[in-house]
Formats: C-alpha cells, sequence, structure tokens
C-alpha cells in the first residue's frame, strides 16, 4: 500500500489530513525565544499579532530527521511504501531532510520503495498536487502513478499572491534590501509567484489597488487557457479584505462558492500581511515549471 506523508504547510487541518490518510510533519516558528509547532497554532490569532513581527521578525524551521526517520520506519516495517510530498526544496531544507530520512530508513529495511517529491512551491499551490496523489492513491494505482499524477498537479496549479509591502520579504531575505527600499520609496508592489519552486516577482505596478486588479486579470487569463478544477483564496493577516475580494471577484468570475484560508505562520512570517489565490488548472501552465519529472522526485 501507498502512504503518504507531506508538511504542514500544506494547510490541511488534521481532520482534513486525518480523513485522507495523510501523515503530517510539522515545522516550526519561532518568535521572541519561543518555538511554535505549526500544526499546533492557531493561525487567525498568531496573526493578530503580525504588525508587531515586522521589526523583529520570526524565523521558521523544519522538522527533524529523526522525527521524519520514526514516521518512515513504521511505513518501512509495516511493509508499506512511501510517498513524501514537501514544499519547494528552494525555500526549505524539509524536501533534503526528507531524502536524508527515507534513505536512512532504507539502509536499515532491505526492499523498502519510496519516492519523494519537490512539489516546487508552498500553501495550496503544493496541497493540490498532494491531493491529485492522494486521489491516485485512493483509485488502487501504484506509486510511480501517484508520483506522476503529483508531478501533473504541480505543473497545473499557480499561486498568486499580493504583498502589503516587501518588508516582511526583505527581512527574510527573499529579495534585497535595495529592491525593498526602491519598493517602498515609488510604491511598487509586486504580484508574486512561485516559479521552478523559487519566489518570483510576476508583475510589478505602483499601488496596492492596481497590484489586486491585475492579479484578478492575471488569474482570470489563466482560467481562460487552461480552464480551472480547484481555487482557494488565501490571506496573511486579517482576513476581512481577502474574504471581501473572494465573494466580489473570484465568485462572480466562477460562478460558485470559493474558500479563503490563511497561509501557514511558516509561510507568512517571511511574507508579511498579503491576500493571495492557489489555484489548480484542467491543463499544464505553460510557465509553471521547466524541470522535469525526474528532477523533482528521488526515488530509493
Amino acid at each position: 500500500m501507498v502512504k503518504i506523508v507531506t508538511d504542514s504547510v500544506t494547510g490541511l487541518s488534521a481532520d482534513e489530513a486525518r480523513e485522507r490518510d495523510i501523515a503530517v510533519a510539522s515545522l516550526f516558528v519561532n518568535w521572541n525565544g519561543v518555538e511554535y509547532v505549526e500544526s499546533d497554532l492557531d493561525v487567525d490569532d498568531f496573526y493578530g499579532k503580525i504588525a508587531d513581527m515586522v521589526d523583529n521578525t520570526p524565523t521558521s524551521s523544519q522538522p527533524s530527521q529523526h522525527e521524519l526517520e520514526e514516521v518512515f520506519e513504521k511505513i518501512a516495517r509495516d511493509g508499506d511504501e512511501l510517498l513524501g510530498v514537501f514544499l519547494s526544496s528552494g525555500l526549505s531544507g524539509t524536501y533534503e531532510g526528507a531524502i536524508r530520512a527515507a534513505r536512512s530508513v532504507a539502509a536499515r529495511n532491505a526492499g523498502f520503495n519510496f519516492r519523494i517529491v519537490d512539489a516546487c512551491s508552498v500553501s495550496y499551490d503544493e496541497t493540490w498536487p498532494l491531493l491529485r496523489a492522494v486521489a491516485a492513491r485512493d483509485a488502487g494505482a501504484d506509486l510511480d502513478t501517484c508520483v506522476s499524477e503529483c508531478y501533473e498537479g504541480i505543473a497545473s496549479s499557480r499561486f498568486l499572491f499580493v504583498p502589503d509591502s516587501l518588508a516582511f520579504l526583505r527581512a527574510g531575505g527573499r529579495i534585497g534590501a535595495a529592491a525593498a527600499l526602491i519598493g517602498g520609496l515609488v510604491k511598487i508592489i509586486p504580484i508574486i509567484t512561485v516559479t521552478d519552486g523559487k519566489v518570483n516577482p510576476f508583475v510589478k505596478v505602483r499601488t496596492h489597488g492596481k497590484a489586486m486588479k491585475a492579479m484578478y486579470e492575471l488569474f482570470r487569463k489563466d482560467v481562460e487557457q487552461y480552464g480551472i478544477k480547484n481555487v482557494v483564496v488565501h490571506y496573511i493577516g486579517d482576513k476581512t479584505d481577502a474574504v471581501a475580494w473572494a465573494r466580489e471577484k473570484i465568485e462572480p468570475l466562477l460562478g460558485h462558492a470559493v474558500a479563503v484560508k490563511p497561509v501557514t505562520p511558516v509561510v507568512g512570517v517571511h511574507v508579511g500581511p498579503a491576500i493571495g489565490i492557489a489555484y489548480e488548472c484542467a491543463s499544464r501552465i505553460a510557465d509553471k515549471i521547466n524541470k522535469p519529472l525526474s528532477a523533482v522526485v528521488c526515488s530509493a
């Protein structure tokens, strides 16, 4: 049987993970000398303090190799196969840590078969590919078919977001200090995406309002060109504006209700207050990923 393991950055609740038979390894947020287990955080309560974090930005850390080995060891001893799907290796060391853990378990358990997939993104841009793999597993697919489905999900999904400012991205090292300063002086706001596993500015405009309009237009064009399967509107910080944007813009376009969910704190503390949208299209998005499947999967 294929057993699926992922990380807390997907944003799946404990109930959602349990219902889908997904094991979740939590990342951690470190702030003011306290280490918080991301999976245990009340996200909205945590984001209520985000205004206090801009000059004292929290850090994040990945699961220990020991923790991952414990999860993988049980899978190996039960005679099952492992499919691990983890957040972008370009943004975290979690993927590499999972590879080390899987190889260590394989050295102790002859015949242990595993695939570790670099989801090449975060939040629901990681979750949509994961859920494709889950659906394949539940339909009886073998391990490599589950991996192929996950890769199709990676190639067919996109995450766009508009930060309120560049302060958190600068503090977290995601953009250079000079770029952050220039952006602040001339009020340039980027629409940011994740391509090939790295954060990139998609479009730059002069005001937050124009950025939100441009993000909507990018989404609308993707829907027209590639079709749409799944959508979630994301937020970091207060959710009020994200809910309004979902109700006033995204739902009329699609003709149905759209979930509004927070980005998990491990990502949120590096971006700061923001609104975004993560979606899975019906076909591959041309510029989402240039890496072949072999470059995002580590096999036993």
